[in-house]
Order: structure tokens, then sequence, then C-alpha cells
């Protein structure tokens, strides 16, 4: 009976299920392919010519990384390891995801057949698009790399590979499928809602960061998948990732995506006739503009925006693209880089206008994730203050909602003990305005209560020098280092010396 017979194949695939393995047989399994049927084997060598030159490009990436803990923020979580992807692109720079490389302490890359190590920088990051880029400073490592080019947009239904190294084994795996849906979706890392292409290829753990190619081409990043589904993942599209790299490449960091900041809803036909739209016009309607927009000044409430920048707006608040797949208005928006402006055509009571609007990023006030770096923290009798994420940036203000995240078990805070993840109002009734200006309230504290008010109605009273005397006994049987975090400590010494002064 012939090596190829039904009996030879089973026998084979019965071999390598049980892992034994001979080097004989380890060295006829992999020239395996030139034995094929002279059908098969021409289809195979096509396909690998097609992607030999993509999965010399693509790299494996270990990450060591610890999390802040958000409860006790002078800490970090254990230290733990994981696996991405990641591929290269021109001007030797290496593109993931960034929840790869998320509060990392060391990033290592490994080129594909190699066994060897790269240490890796981590050059700028972008939650939001949940993606980073990174630079290896060896030459040796990019001796006989080529970049892959960023393609387009890709149409329905067109065939794609995703290739990486995911979970399973530690070679490089291609798996193939075709691009299921174009739509907007929450991205997972950063609760930014953006463009996604869904695929029915395969994605699992290790896969995230790598590319997705139609032939060599990069059409989009693997990055996440929809749980308790069969085959639905979720890829980032090139001109997301394009977006990224450029203004990576015009500012020398991570800016993030624009936005209009304003609130809309859909026009029905009653809701046409009222505003004085005619029967060939569509559009949405402004209820809310956000008070650190640039449109705040421009544009008003109950203003009909039919266009931006010559593309018409539909009644639902969506646009057409060429492919005849509908997105929304926001991720026109969002394609605009920092410093660009659009142009609005508005019907503001049945009068048509034209506005230019310069937009930029503008982050919220409650990110959805600590990443990279400890959270601020301040601690006073016991209570641990911190912000519920980060800043909310207008001017040189910064608005903060500071929280008490823990309270450290003393006589002095007993009675308060389960008063935790509430929000602070007011110290002795001034508003607070931030972390650091809370701190700043306590500190210069010159009453003998000290009175804080919280976001659900309850009130804190504090002998202030008791409970002052009592923050070192605290910090000291809780193995606390520091009544602070150190972003606060130097704005301490700043205002120490400038009173000096």
């Amino acid at each position: 009976m012939s090596f190829w017979s039904f009996r030879g194949r089973i026998n084979l695939v019965r071999l390598l299920r049980t892992n034994r393995i001979f080097t004989g047989v380890l060295s006829d399994f992999a020239s395996l392919f030139r034995f094929l049927p002279p059908s098969v084997a021409a289809e195979k060598t096509i396909d690998s010519v097609a992607d030999e030159s993509v999965l010399n490009s693509v790299v494996k990436i270990y990450t060591f990384s610890s999390k802040p803990n958000i409860c006790y923020p002078w800490q970090t979580k254990p230290q733990k390891i994981s696996r991405g992807s990641g591929f290269v692109i021109p001007g030797k720079m290496i593109i993931t995801n960034a929840h790869v490389v998320d509060n990392h302490i060391l990033v290592l890359v490994i080129k594909h057949g190699s066994p060897k190590k790269y240490k890796a920088e981590v050059k700028a990051i972008g939650h939001d698009c949940d993606l980073a880029i990174l630079v290896i400073e060896s030459k040796e490592f990019w001796e006989d790399m080529n970049p892959l080019e960023l393609g387009d947009m890709p149409f329905l239904q067109q065939s794609v590979n995703v290739i990486g190294y995911p979970i399973g084994g530690e070679s490089i795996s291609v798996t193939k499928g075709v691009v299921s849906r174009l739509e907007s979706k929450d991205y997972v890392q950063g609760a930014t809602n953006l463009l996604v292409l869904q695929t029915d290829a395969a994605i699992n753990f290790g896969n995230s960061g790598g590319p997705v190619c139609i032939g060599n081409k990069v059409v989009g990043v693997a990055f996440q998948t929809l749980r308790h589904s069969n085959n639905i993942g979720y890829l980032i599209p090139a001109p997301v990732v394009k977006h990224f790299i450029t203004g990576v490449e015009k500012t020398g960091r991570y800016v993030g995506f624009c936005s209009l900041n304003l609130s809309y809803q859909p026009m029905d036909a009653h809701f046409r006739s009222h505003f004085k739209m005619n029967s060939e016009m569509t559009g949405i309607l402004i209820y809310n503009i956000n008070q650190h927009s640039d449109a705040l000044n421009i544009l008003k409430k109950y203003d009909v925006i039919l266009a931006i920048d010559g593309v018409a707006i539909e009644n639902d608040g969506t646009v057409i693209l060429p492919n005849r797949e509908r997105i929304t208005l926001e991720n026109l928006v969002s394609m605009k880089q920092l410093g660009e402006t659009i142009l609005l055509k508005i019907l503001r009571e049945g009068k048509m206008h034209e506005f230019n609007i310069t937009l930029k990023p503008v982050q919220r006030l409650v990110p959805a994730g600590q990443f990279d770096n400890n959270p601020s923290y301040y601690i006073f009798a016991g209570f641990v203050f911190v912000t519920l994420r980060k800043q909310h940036i207008k001017g040189s203000n910064v608005e903060q909602i500071v929280i008490i995240s823990e309270v450290l078990a003393d006589v002095i805070n007993v009675e308060y003990y389960m008063f935790k993840n509430l929000k602070v109002n007011s110290v002795n009734k001034v508003k607070v305005e931030n972390l650091k200006h809370l701190c700043e309230l306590i500190e210069k504290c010159c009453t003998k209560d000290l009175r804080l008010e919280l976001g659900d109605g309850r009130v804190i009273i504090l002998d202030y020098q008791s409970a002052k005397s009592s923050t070192s006994l605290i910090l000291e049987r809780h193995r606390v280092p520091s009544a602070m975090s150190k972003d606060l400590m130097i704005e301490q010494s700043k205002t120490c010396l400038s009173t000096r002064l």
C-alpha cells in the first residue's frame, strides 16, 4: 500500500497525535508537501509564495507587566507574562495592540524562525484605538526584515489571512476567513467607539496585534473577539491604523482621535417639517454641545447638521461609504487629525449656514482604565483619596472626580469604615476641583473640625488635629511608604518653595 493511501494517512495522523515522532519522521514531515499529488502541491506552492514575505515580517511579543492596584495605589499587582503578535512597518517600527504591552515592565520581540529575543521600547501607545508602536535599537534585528504596507478598507466577503502567534503552539499560525461586517463598535481596551471589521477567521489569545492581510497588504490588525460566539473576531481597519501612525509621526506622540463632542438625535418626518427642512434635506438635530467642544461658540442647540465636508448626513446620523456600507458621522470626524478643520453645513431656523470647525481630541472625565502608571493618591486619617481615573482638560483647568477608594482602619475613622467608593464633593464647604485641590484644602485646614461632604449626601466630620497626628501612625501600621503619590509630593514642594520665596 502506497504512503499516500488512506490507511497511510490515518497512521501518520495517529503518529502526530501521540507525539511519538522520531528524528527520521520529523525530517520526512518537514518536506511533506513535496510528496503531495501534483495539483495539491501546486496549490500549496502558490499560497506559500504569496504569504512568505508576509510571514517573515510578523513577530512574537512577550510582555512582562504589572498592573496598578487601584484600591492600594502605592502598590502594584504581581508581575505576569503575556504573549501577543506584531508586524514590521516602514521606519523600523513594529505595530501591535496597546493591550499587548500595557503596564509593561519589559517587552521582548522574537523574529519568525528565530529563538533570539530582542528588547523593545514602546514609542507610542493609544489605548482608545488599542494600538502601539514598538522600536528596537538592535541593528541585527532589522537585517532581512521587510516592512509590510497598509492597504485599504476591504469589501465584504473578501478573503483574509490572520497571521500571528496564538495559543496552542509556538510557531507562526495562519487562519483564513472572510470580511463579514463593517461597523462601528466600542473597543474593549479604551471603550471608544471606532470602526471595526468583523471576520469569521479564527482569532485566539496571542493573535492580538498580528496583521490581517489580503495578499501582501495589511487591511487590519487582530484585536478582540466576541465571547460565547462561534468565529466572530474583530479587526482594527487599516484606515484607523494609518490615522494612529500619521498622528504619531506628525507630533512625536499619540494625541488621540478627534470629536465634535456634541449630542444629537435622529430626524423623523414630523421633526423635519418642524425645523423647516424641505423634502430633499436629511440630517440630525443637535440637542447638547459639550462645554469643552470647539463647536461650543459656533454651533447652537437645535441646529440641524446637513453635511460634513460635503458628505450628506442621513436622518439617522449615518453616512454612506463607497462600498454601500454605513458608518456614523462620528467615525467620519474621528478620521481627522489634531488641528484639522471640517466644514459643517447647518440649517438654523430655516436658513443655511456653513461653519469651519477646528478639531481636537477631548479626554473623557472618567476614562475607561488605568494604564502604564500608578494612580495618584492622598491619604489623610486613613482615608485613601484617588481620582476616578484621569483628567478632563480645557486650558489650564483640570477637573477630576475624587473618591474614597479605601479606609485604612483606625480608631479615628472606625465609624466611617464602610465609606468606600464614594465621591468627595467638598472640603469644609469648598467644592473639590481635583485631587491636588483636595490635598491643598486638607493640608491648609485651619478649623477645629474637618468636614467632608460626599456624593450621596453623607458627611464625614473629623477633629482635624487628632486626624492629622494619627495619619503617620496609620501609615506605619499599614506599611504605606508615603501619605501621597510622587506627583503630589512634587506639587507640595513647589507650593512650599513659592511660599518661602
